[in-house]
């Protein structure tokens, strides 16, 4: 795949993420990271309970309006 990334080129970008934050610093970016990411997913989950509530309430609006005849 020519716009992958190798394993030399993967291994250059953490050592230059290491020495421009420093070890110290890493951590705690770890952390903020699987933070951002975990609110992120629960987002998506939101948005899709809140989707799958509208389209259920609207079947349910419907049926009701079919069987009053309307």
């Amino acid at each position: 795949m020519p716009g992958s990334l190798g394993g030399w080129e993967i291994l250059l970008i953490l050592l230059a993420i290491l020495v421009i934050f420093g070890p110290k610093r890493l951590p705690e970016m770890g952390r903020s990271l699987g933070k951002a990411i975990r609110e992120f997913k629960s987002a998506g989950k939101d948005i899709q309970n809140d989707l799958a509530k509208s389209m259920d309430e609207e079947d349910a609006n419907s049926s009701k309006r079919t069987d009053k005849g309307v």
